[in-house]
């Protein structure tokens, strides 16, 4: 592991370790650094603060998990992310309380989107694709922020089965209803 990776992991260990003590926003550079024995001047060269240090951490966690995951028949990106969520459900939680600019949630829209948009190419109306995609997106992230936030949240394989289920019983039914 390169010495810049071996920092960085030193790092997000001493946030995650952090995190279990205190809330995040009570969480300043100096404690990361003092947890990890770093100076300040290392975290700074590689972060740009404690938020962009807390997305790193799930980019990772999120990219690791991509690259073994077999998503199967449904979509790839929401099995890996529920399954990341579930898996470290008690950062998790922590990391997505922290509302507002720079926001974990905030990231990881930023990356669903053009994930979503890609998979979604064609299939959205052609009168305002941007707002179908927002809707459909907020829909979709805002349903796995409530699963995970929960206290005792099912596990990934009951969980996406019936995230999946819920979407086409829905489509299904809107379809029928309104004969589109």
């Amino acid at each position: 592991m390169a010495d810049a990776s071996i920092t960085k992991q030193a790092l997000a260990s001493s946030l995650k370790a952090l995190m279990q003590e205190m809330s995040f926003s009570k969480i300043s550079i100096s404690h990361i650094c003092d947890r990890c024995s770093m100076n300040r001047q290392s975290f700074y060269y590689h972060f740009r603060d404690k938020y962009e240090l807390l997305n790193w951490i799930f980019d990772m966690d999120f990219l690791e998990l991509l690259q073994k995951e077999n998503g199967g028949d449904r979509p790839e990106g929401i099995v890996v992310l529920c399954n990341i969520l579930y898996a470290n459900r008690d950062f998790y939680r922590s990391a997505f309380s922290v509302q507002g600019q720079n926001s974990l949630a905030d990231h990881v829209r930023e990356i669903a989107l053009p994930l979503m948009k890609d998979k979604l190419a064609g299939a959205l109306p052609d009168d305002d694709p941007a707002f179908y995609l927002d809707f459909f997106l907020d829909t979709l992230l805002g349903a796995i922020f409530r699963w995970i936030m929960d206290a005792n949240p099912e596990p990934p394989e009951t969980f996406i089965p019936h995230f999946f289920s819920c979407i086409l019983s829905m489509a299904k039914y809107i379809t029928k209803k309104y004969d589109l």
